[in-house]
């Protein structure tokens, strides 16, 4: 079994997208997996970058702010991260983007010495109103694809063979069909959980007082 983290963040609790999230969340947990499921939204994120938590290329070290820092707990306990999310301007939607931007940040997601989520898996489900052969032929498959797999997942040591991204096509009219594609991508994605995988290294220690904790 293993400690799945589920991010979305739509501002619409009856979308699609929050509707699949919610799915995933009852599956895994049915199944046996411990599930910390992050509703942006409904968790209030903000996802506007600060000074505070501007990345110092110079201090890999750098304690970030009491928020951030409990999100890169959440991030740097999961074994698989599952990110369901309606692809808007052909990306991530600003909550999402300001996630990453805030949390997977210097000296925590990239810039170690020895990767930190180099043990994860991740799933990345975008919902788009396009069919798979617009989509695709157009080339915003694999655009989309390579900024989350190889631009995100990647650059922060998590390998290809570990990071997937899989589409909901057509989300406008899916229906059920979109639930069959989320079971099948978190069938391939917890495959090789029962694989023992070495322990995460520590998170950089945060002045006492830093974060509340």
């Amino acid at each position: 079994m293993a400690a799945v983290l589920v991010v979305t963040g739509h501002p619409r609790t009856d979308a699609l997208t929050s509707q699949l999230a919610r799915h995933a969340r009852d599956q895994l947990t049915a199944r046996g997996h411990t599930v910390d499921f992050l509703d942006l939204a409904a968790e209030g994120f903000d996802p506007r970058m600060s000074p505070e938590d501007e990345p110092d290329w110079g201090d890999p070290e750098k304690a970030y702010s009491p928020e951030v820092r409990a999100h890169m707990r959440r991030v740097a306990d999961a074994e698989a991260i599952v990110v369901v999310f309606p692809v808007w301007w052909f990306g991530l939607p600003a909550l999402l983007k300001g996630w990453i931007d805030r949390v997977w940040n210097h000296g925590f997601a990239y810039g170690r010495a020895e990767p930190l989520l180099g043990r994860t898996r991740m799933l990345w489900l975008g919902l788009t109103a396009y069919g798979r052969e617009r989509f695709a032929g157009s080339g915003w498959e694999e655009t989309v694809t390579r900024v989350l797999r190889t631009g995100i997942s990647e650059y922060c040591g998590i390998g290809p063979e570990r990071a997937t991204v899989r589409y909901v096509y057509d989300s406008l009219t899916a229906g059920a069909d979109a639930f069959a594609v989320l079971e099948a991508a978190l069938d391939e994605l917890m495959a090789g959980t029962h694989v023992p995988v070495p322990a995460a290294p520590a998170l950089p220690a945060a002045p006492t007082g830093a974060d509340g904790a």
